[in-house]
């Protein structure tokens, strides 16, 4: 980020060393230090007092910073999705193909380890819904577009809103259409 260099260059212009201006602020030199080299970054209090030590604007400081912020955060949302979707394509598979295997263990033992999958992949299916759900992605092309960083226009986003009915209809009925070709093929082997 920015600030650092700005920090340093306001400290210098004003003629006040690390020392100076950690007591000004009420933090440690090495903080001041820190910041300056961009190995950590001032909280918003800090930011506030910087600014008024430096007589420069909040926003003016930070100027910059902001949308490299977002940026990153941004980037940190697209690669949680993609982890967590991931996470969940392997438990999906591993459930489906642990079945018949756990279901062939004597007593309840396989069928309990298969339901403790099963709400393992649940749970982190219901939290990639919410996560869907906060950030107003539910469709095919949304996700996409989301995972690419593209903003749809306002009547392509009128017309996801109007998909999302279809594709969980859709997406309900090939997860059965799945579920019961797997069990057709487990069957067959099992005899």
């Amino acid at each position: 980020m920015d600030v650092g260099i700005r920090i340093k260059k306001y400290r210098e212009e004003q003629n006040i060393s690390q020392d100076e201006l950690a007591l000004k602020i009420f933090v440690s030199r090495q903080t001041i230090s820190n910041w300056e080299n961009n190995k950590s970054y001032p909280d918003i209090k800090s930011l506030t007092m910087l600014s008024n030590v430096f007589n420069v604007s909040l926003d003016e400081f930070i100027k910059g910073d902001i949308e490299k912020m977002k940026k990153k955060i941004d980037e940190e949302k697209i690669n949680n999705f993609n982890i967590m979707s991931y996470i969940f394509t392997a438990e999906m598979f591993i459930v489906i193909f642990s079945a018949y295997p756990l279901f062939k263990i004597s007593g309840y033992i396989g069928i309990i380890i298969w339901i403790l999958l099963f709400l393992i992949t649940f749970l982190t299916a219901m939290k990639i819904e919410n996560f869907k759900n906060k950030n107003d992605i539910q469709t095919y092309k949304e996700i996409i577009s989301f995972v690419e960083k593209k903003t749809l226009t306002h009547d392509e986003v009128e017309q996801e809103k109007g998909k999302r009915i279809y594709q969980k209809i859709l997406l309900a009925l090939a997860s059965a259409l799945i579920t019961l070709i797997v069990l057709v093929i487990e069957i067959l082997i099992m005899k």
